[in-house]
């Protein structure tokens, strides 16, 4: 994915995009650049237009994804509502065994 990106921060700045640039801009990421896949990236490239690309994409906008929904926001505390309820469940449970338990030998 870093090969990707770098290429399209290179295409962003409006540079070449080559094995020597992508090398430096993966380089500069900290990146451990593999020879054949910065050749076939590039090879690759050659034949697409990234502008006509990055204009058909029908990504999700940043923004929009990250934004929770109301239904998403409710739902942590509706389950934690519902965990709550079935402590409770639980607790009443265990306090009826004990009790009908020591009815036995009371």
């Amino acid at each position: 994915m870093e090969y990707v990106y770098a290429s399209l921060l290179l295409h962003a700045a409006k540079k070449e995009i080559n094995e020597d640039n992508l090398r430096n801009v993966l380089t500069a990421a900290g990146v451990t650049v593999d020879e054949v896949r910065l050749k076939a990236l590039v090879a690759a490239l050659k034949e697409i237009n990234i502008d006509e690309v990055l204009k058909n994409a029908t990504a999700m906008p940043v923004a929009v994804a990250a934004a929770p929904t109301a239904q998403t926001a409710q739902a942590p505390a509706q389950e934690k509502k519902e965990e709550e309820k079935k402590e409770e469940e639980k607790k009443a449970s265990e306090e009826e065994i004990a009790g009908g338990l020591a009815s036995l030998f009371g």
